[in-house]
């Protein structure tokens, strides 16, 4: 016999096709916990641990009280929860660092090619991080997560909220492993003066609008620091 469903994805089923059919979307109230627990036929405290879900997912939020922002609303940008979930994923099951990097080339050359044809991307924070990184005496752990930071940065300007999720929620992988391999380094000096050199680079090509350029700068840039202190790169 089938187990059957417990009582709380069953809310999220209903919940799930009303999205799927474009019965519900952004910025439109949920039903009322009465109305739905009424409808499917399960107890309230189940509607209260669906609706839970679904803000940790980001794909609500809610409010107390009365008004027009009171209840159940859905979320136009649910990015954050994505973000949140992933690192959840990421911390749970330990990816492999092979494929971290084989995502990281994928998600990063769509991000540089996009921001290359792009002449208006705003690249403010990018510039921002880059000049953090200049700074004198920086520790490693420092200096890997301005890097770590600049490539999110890149990732946000490219105006794809999917891509920029995931590398949010890689962020913390990615810098473990760079952290990591860090210890392997022997001269830091000249590897970080190596790696602003090329987030230079990749900037002054996306810039340049040289898409082609960028791609294979960003993935010798990001293949590179993994040969050097991880062994050899994943193939394609």
């Amino acid at each position: 016999m089938a187990e059957q469903p417990r009582a709380w994805r069953l809310v999220l089923e209903h919940i799930e096709r009303d999205l799927l059919d474009a019965r519900l979307g952004p910025g439109d109230r949920l039903p009322s916990e009465r109305d739905l627990s009424a409808d499917l036929g399960v107890g309230r405290s189940s509607v209260r641990e669906a609706l839970r879900v679904l803000e940790v997912m980001g794909l609500i939020r809610t409010s107390t009280g009365s008004g027009p922002q009171a209840g159940a609303i859905v979320v136009a940008t649910p990015s954050g929860g994505m973000s949140a979930l992933l690192r959840l994923q990421v911390a749970a099951q330990g990816f492999p660092i092979d494929d971290v990097v084989q995502t990281r080339l994928v998600l990063e050359g769509a991000v540089v090619a996009a921001l290359a044809a792009a002449p208006d991307a705003d690249l403010a924070e990018a510039h921002r991080v880059l000049h953090a990184m200049d700074a004198d005496g920086l520790a490693p752990e420092e200096f890997l997560a301005l890097d770590a930071r600049l490539h999110l940065a890149l990732a946000e300007a490219s105006g794809n909220t999917v891509i920029a999720a995931m590398m949010a929620g890689l962020r913390t992988a990615i810098e473990s492993y760079v952290l990591a391999g860090s210890a392997r380094i022997a001269d830091w000096e000249a590897m970080s003066a190596r790696l602003r050199a090329e987030h230079r680079a990749i900037v002054d090509a996306i810039v340049g609008g040289e898409a082609d350029a960028a791609l294979a700068l960003v993935t010798a840039h990001i293949s590179g620091y993994y040969d050097h202190v991880l062994g050899d790169r994943p193939t394609d």
